[in-house]
This record gives C-alpha cells, structure tokens and sequence, in this order.
C-alpha cells in the first residue's frame, strides 16, 4: 500500500498515512505543516516497532488491552496522571518511558486537530505498584531541557451528575435511556435537583473512568434529545456526592420522603433535605455554564499542589481542558488555604483559576 507523506506533498492542507504492521492498520490525522520532524518519528517508529496506536475522540490509545494480556481489568490505582509535556513529543518517546517502570495496560495521549498533543497524557499499568514505580521514578522528570513533567495518581471518575431531569420520569425508564446510548452503567440513582425545585438529579455510576468519560461525550452530544429537555451533565463533584450521602442517611433513619420518582406524573414537594443540597454558585460553575452557552463543552480542571510557602500558602500546576477552545489553560497560581482539609484547597485553586479563565475568555482577542 502506498502513501503520501509530508515530505512528498509539502502543499496538502492535511494528510492521512496508513502504516500497516503486523496486520493492523494505524491510522493518523494531522495538518501536514505542524511539527513535520517528530511526526515523521513517530511512524518510523510505529512501522519498526508494529505497536497498535488507534486515535479516536481527540486522544490516541496504546493497549487496553495490549497484545497478548490475559485476565481481568487492572484495579482502582493503577493508572497515573501525565502532564506539562511538550505539545511536540509523541508516543515512541513516552512509551518507552513509562514502560521503563512496569508493564503498561494502557497508554491514552490526548491530541488536538493539528496533531500536537495537548499537553497531559494517561499510563495505566498492569498494577498499582508499578503506578506507584512511575511516580517516583518520573514525577519531576526532565523529558527534554527545562521541561519537567508531572506524574501522580490518576483520579479515575466513574460517576457523572445528570441535572435538570423531569420529575415524571422514572428511574427504570432512566436506566433504559442511559443503557441506550452508552455502555458500562453499574448503578443509577435519582435525588430532588439541587438547581430546580421542580426537576430531578440523577448520579450515574459506570465502571471504569473511559466507559464514563465516553458516557459523559454521548451525553453531552444527545443532550438535545435526552428525555426532552436540556439537561447538565458532569462529573459528580466531591461537595455533591458528600451531600447527597447525607441526604439519603436521613432518609433512612426514618425520615419519611417519598422518592422523588416513585410516582410518575407526581411531582413531589420540595423537602427540606432537597434544600440542603442546592450548592451556592461557585466561579467554576459560572465558568461551566458560560461554555455550555457557548457551546464548548465541560471544562475539565486537572491541579496538583507543587510548593508550600514559609506564610502557609499552597502553590498549585492548574490544566484546564475546554473540548471546544483550540488550546489548554495552564500555569501556577497562589492560593492560601483553609481548615476545611486537603480536597477543599483543590476546590479553592479551581475556583481562582476559573475566575483566571473567565476574565481571559472575556478580553477581545486582538486580530
């Protein structure tokens, strides 16, 4: 099979190369004038090697399975989180790297139209101490002059928020929507919505983080046609899940509450615990639903904490991923913390760099 490269048509606008290697075909898309060099690289290497990469939804995929594994799924903590890498660097030079340190499940690089990475990536290995391995041995590590990549642990969601549902829908007829257009549902849930009192909020728990990452785009793009109406779809916040055990606990030490959907065509009265989980607006929910407006999709915040000042503040590397905006938010911001623990002080740091991006979302952008 023969095809063109970028070398050979400097003047396309945009090029596919399918290399076939071991019976498998690999296909890539990129604009053809952005970083020739690397991306000629990294086939060279795909053809020497005949390692399967599949791109689809905006990342690439190694393995998940690899070749030849036997056995089940690799449990909860296996996976780490990639970021701050060079938009230039490819797989023939993280792969090898990350298997450096143990046996790779899985290799996910998210990639932009252009062909560039964007700039965070995710290793899953075969087993939590060889994610534990990597983070030791890579977290801080130079991949390239004064470019020093951060490796932690991988949060790996598996539940989403579904807001906004009509409280004449009942959850049975709910599970066979979900169970319609996506895959993985392990458990689904239904509560008095924290946003309305006349509609519903449903959690919806998958299992794994890429059966519910690929449920929340489903989601997202049927949105228009799920049960009717306009709905919010997230990952389910730490603050909401807290919330909502609290709720349900009450419920079942004898409060009496009729579940919000036992009786289709009855909207129930709001309760006082519905009260209580209705969340005060945060700058990160100001910022995700200027981008549903704006029709950009959920922003994805990724904050690590990296330094503690002598005054107690705590510096944070913020990544925010907006599907819809050509281009990732990143870099360090100050926070001072609080007494109300660890995952509160990520909240905060989101919350200041949402405000961050509001205001740059909202400058006019010179021409």
């Amino acid at each position: 099979m023969s095809s063109t490269t970028p070398e050979e048509g400097p003047c396309m606008d945009a090029w596919i190369v399918a290399c076939w290697a071991c019976s498998v075909c690999h296909t890539f898309m990129w604009l053809n004038a952005v970083n020739p060099v690397n991306k000629a690289a990294l086939l060279a290497w795909v053809r020497e090697t005949g390692i399967g990469l599949v791109q689809v939804n905006g990342q690439r995929k190694y393995g998940g399975p690899p070749p030849g594994w036997i056995g089940s799924l690799p449990p909860p903590g296996s996976e780490v989180f990639i970021g701050k890498l060079p938009q230039d660097i490819y797989e023939d030079r993280l792969i090898p790297l990350f298997q450096s340190v143990g046996k790779l499940y899985e290799f996910r690089l998210m990639m932009t139209f252009s062909g560039l990475n964007r700039g965070f990536a995710y290793a899953k290995y075969t087993n939590r101490r060889s994610a534990l391995a990597a983070i030791r041995a890579l977290n801080n590590f130079e991949l390239q002059k004064d470019c020093h990549i951060i490796v932690c642990r991988s949060t790996e969601k598996c539940e989403l928020s579904v807001d906004g549902l009509p409280c004449s829908l009942g959850q049975e007829e709910l599970k066979r929507v979900l169970q319609e257009v996506t895959t993985g549902l392990l458990e689904l849930s239904l509560h008095p919505s924290p946003s309305s009192k006349h509609e519903c909020f449903a959690v919806a728990k998958y299992n794994s983080h890429r059966a519910a990452a690929m449920a929340k785009k489903a989601l997202v793009e049927d949105n228009a046609h799920l049960c009717g109406q306009q709905l919010a779809i997230d990952w389910l916040k730490p603050d909401m899940k807290q919330k909502l055990a609290k709720a349900t606990a009450t419920r079942d030490n004898g409060k009496s509450s009729r579940h919000a959907l036992s009786s289709p065509g009855q909207q129930p009265a709001p309760s006082e615990s519905a009260q209580q989980l209705k969340p005060p607006l945060t700058t990160v929910d100001i910022l995700h639903a200027f981008c549903q407006r704006m029709q950009l999709g959920s922003p994805v915040f990724l904050t690590n904490i990296v330094a503690l000042s002598p005054n107690g503040w705590l510096r944070f590397w913020y990544q925010v991923v907006i599907p819809g905006y050509p281009v990732a938010y990143s870099g360090y911001i100050w926070v001072i913390p609080d007494k109300q623990g660890f995952p509160e002080q990520h909240e905060r740091a989101k919350d200041a760099v949402a405000q961050r991006i509001l205001k740059s979302l909202a400058e006019p952008r010179k021409v």
